[in-house]
């Protein structure tokens, strides 16, 4: 048995555990530079506020205080996941994150008392020790573990868990009574093609003859056909494999111009980028710089360049990364244009453990190597112990314009010592 726990309304939630305050009202975090609701409470969706609805159409509502619209504290939400995560695995040692609020958790030895019981630890005990509400879905597949924690959300006679054979009217009554494209993977296009075939609900799909559906659809749908009737054939990526390339980049606070503000950012997202290199234990070979401006904006002219500079030897070293990421700033930048993005992309990544050395190599030259790994396992380890950006290479000016707007971010209360929760004295 596979089970589900999805984070009810995560970022509200995690919002919710610091301000009891925001309990039973209205709220709503923004994206990046405040743009749009990203994550709502169930009180705001009950006012109608969409998904992706934009800040500025809802000002009015937040200057009368009916709603509150906060910036997107990601930190705090990060930090927040691997709690919950690790409230889980002291239930079981298979706990595959699939997104920061959904983990899949496996129940292999279990009969169906015990998975039931098991099912509502986890429900109080993630509340209880973290202060986020979860649901739990529990079934034999991960399709329909995703079927039952949607049930476990929506269908109050579950009360946050549900646990579903693979067979049993109770399965196929939740079948029959969700909708085609609530179905893990199926998308509108496929909804539209199905109904076609007169497969409407998740119970026509699992009735369906899968060697046909991947025939007439592709081998992907066959695997969902499979799984809903109770046949694991998703596996997850495991979520430690390491990438094939690493971007970092984000869109800035305000447009700029400026070749000193650009070099800061610049510099950030490859220092960021170098930690996730090495942290994956890889090595890379080159490093693709890029700028982007607002093509949205006919009133500006337009330039969004981008340049791939070749590293002298893999590395993730920090050192040598940001000297390269230099070097393609300078080849890119023109005066005049006003970027709105920029960004750093590592590539052409190669195993750390399996690095092919040169016959050149010198017990000099290997020595300083050991010195720079040295160094950086250090950095690593003092950023980590005491908080992100502790210990960097350049400072960042205050108020740049690349500096994400967040007029309404809250104290990350959980990973910055300046920002602790304080009592009253």
């Amino acid at each position: 048995m596979i089970g589900l726990v999805d984070c009810n309304n995560f970022y509200v939630s995690c919002e919710r555990v610091f301000q009891p305050r925001l309990e039973g009202v209205p709220v709503g975090v923004m994206s990046n530079n405040d743009g749009c609701v990203i994550a709502r409470s169930n009180e705001l969706k009950a006012l109608g506020v969409e998904m992706g609805t934009p800040a500025f159409e809802l000002q009015q509502w937040v200057n009368q205080g009916r709603i509150h619209l906060l910036s997107s504290n990601y930190e705090l939400y990060g930090d927040m996941s691997a709690r919950v995560r690790e409230v889980l695995e002291e239930f079981s040692a298979g706990v595959e994150p699939y997104s920061i609020d959904e983990m899949f958790v496996l129940f292999d030895g279990f009969d169906a008392a015990t998975t039931r019981q098991l099912a509502r630890t986890l429900y109080r005990n993630v509340r209880q020790f973290t202060g986020i509400p979860v649901c739990v879905g529990v079934a034999p597949t991960r399709t329909l573990a995703k079927l039952a924690n949607r049930a476990a959300k929506k269908l109050p006679e579950y009360g946050g868990t549900c646990v579903i054979p693979a067979d049993g009217a109770e399965t196929r009554r939740l079948l029959e009574r969700t909708a085609l494209g609530d179905v893990w993977g199926v998308g509108r296009r496929l909804v539209e093609r199905l109904a076609l075939q007169g497969i409407e609900t998740a119970w026509d799909l699992r009735q369906a003859d899968p060697k046909a559906i991947r025939r007439r659809f592709s081998v992907t749908l066959e695997r969902t056909v499979r799984e809903l009737q109770g046949m694991p054939c998703i596996e997850l990526n495991d979520a430690d494999r390491p990438r094939d390339r690493i971007m970092t980049s984000r869109s800035f606070g305000r447009h700029t111009g400026d070749l000193g503000e650009l070099q800061e950012a610049i510099r950030q997202h490859a220092q960021r980028g170098a930690e996730k290199l090495r942290r994956q234990d890889s090595l890379a070979r080159a490093i693709l710089v890029f700028l982007k401006t607002n093509c949205h904006r006919s009133d500006l002219p337009q330039y969004s360049p981008s340049v791939v500079v070749e590293l002298p030897e893999p590395t993730d070293d920090s050192r040598p990364i940001l000297a390269a990421a230099h070097q393609g700033l300078e080849a890119i930048y023109r005066r005049g244009y006003q970027f709105m993005k920029g960004g750093v992309m590592l590539f052409d990544l190669v195993d750390a453990n399996r690095q092919q050395l040169s016959l050149l190599d010198t017990p000099e030259r290997a020595a300083q190597r050991d010195r720079d790994h040295q160094l950086m396992a250090a950095l690593d380890e003092l950023n980590q112990k005491m908080g992100h950006g502790t210990v960097r290479l350049g400072m960042p000016s205050q108020n740049a314009a690349w500096h994400l707007r967040c007029a309404h971010r809250t104290p990350r209360w959980t990973t910055n010592w300046l920002e602790l929760p304080k009592g009253a004295t």
